[in-house]
């Protein structure tokens, strides 16, 4: 797998490639090419730049109603485009819009950072701000690989904040294991939801798809602080999926949890799709195709079990109350439909 920049890709792969053939007729590799697939990560550009017009009389005139001559299609008018802070701007929907006028939308556009714009984030006044973790979590998390991005020192606030709570969750204020993990036998619904995680990570890594990964593991940590305790062996699971992408704060909460090797060494979680098979699932019952209610039965119920399950509900029943079923349809895993007249 080749990753690089579509700008220095032809000369690297050149290269690579006349080393990895002379290799390959010395005998020292076994293949006769060095890289089987290649990947354009995208370009991260600077923060989003705002910018609203106005009109001679200094109203401000959404963008909807400027043509691409710089006039206003209601009056004919000129207008003229200026800055605008974000401090004053917030996102409605698809469209950026003027916090004091939220029905005047503004243009929104990042640029290629340049010393010339101005625009330049430098990783060095990050990391001495958030971390290296902070830096390295929100670039990934920025969208799919491929992709053109714009930053925002904001989302590296978000990310941060999500490091942090991964670190309460675990340890206490004098850096000590939370009280709350504990050696313990996760439960079943624990397990299904770590094994779920450790399905999506993998996948995603594989696929390049950082971002969706983050995404889950943000998810899974939101629901795990809610568990009273916190099983040790799932703890140390979900720090060993963060480490590819958090390396230094899973360092040092793998070493609260009582290792005194590195985590580096340790093998990948390993998925066991038994794990994975819900006992129970949720229906929905409709009457005469209205939703009256949602039912948990056992994964493997039969149809008699799930209709006796829904006409037994208080809104089911209370529906069907009075009226001759016709039609019972239960379709296995999805939903139950009383016709009734």
């Amino acid at each position: 797998l080749y990753v690089g920049g579509s700008e220095h890709s032809v000369l690297h792969l050149l290269y690579a490639r006349f080393w990895h053939k002379v290799l390959y007729d010395a005998g020292i590799v076994s293949t006769p090419e060095p890289f089987q697939k290649l990947v354009h990560q995208g370009m991260i550009l600077g923060e989003l730049e705002f910018s609203a017009y106005q009109s001679g009389g200094g109203e401000y005139v959404s963008t909807g109603f400027v043509d691409n001559a710089g006039l206003d299609k209601r009056t004919g008018e000129a207008v003229m485009p200026v800055t605008v802070s974000d401090d004053d701007v917030e996102k409605r929907g698809d469209a950026w819009v003027l916090k004091s006028s939220p029905d005047v939308q503004v243009l929104a556009r990042s640029y290629k950072m340049s010393k010339s714009r101005g625009n330049v984030v430098n990783p060095d006044d990050v990391i001495d701000q958030y971390g290296a973790d902070s830096l390295r979590l929100y670039e990934m998390f920025l969208g799919p690989l491929e992709q053109v991005k714009p930053w925002s020192t904001r989302g590296v606030e978000g990310v941060y904040r999500f490091l942090n709570r991964v670190w309460r969750m675990l340890t206490e204020d004098d850096e000590r294991l939370n009280p709350n993990v504990q050696d313990v036998e996760p439960a079943k619904d624990q397990l299904r939801d770590l094994h779920r995680l450790i399905q999506k990570v993998t996948e995603d890594i594989e696929d390049l798809r950082m971002n969706t990964a983050i995404a889950a593991m943000m998810e899974f940590s939101n629901a795990a602080r809610g568990w009273k305790p916190l099983p040790k062996s799932v703890a140390e699971t979900f720090v060993k999926l963060l480490n590819p992408f958090a390396p230094h704060i899973t360092e040092e909460l793998w070493s609260l949890l009582g290792h005194e090797s590195s985590i580096a060494y340790e093998p990948w979680p390993e998925l066991v799709e038994a794990y994975l098979v819900e006992d129970e699932i949720d229906l929905a019952v409709q009457v005469m195709g209205k939703v009256r209610a949602t039912i948990r039965v056992a994964a493997d119920a039969g149809r008699e079990a799930v209709l006796a399950t829904a006409r037994a509900d208080e809104n089911v029943a209370r529906h069907l109350e009075g009226k001759t079923i016709r039609k019972e349809i239960y379709v296995p895993g999805r939903i139950v439909n009383f016709v009734a007249t």
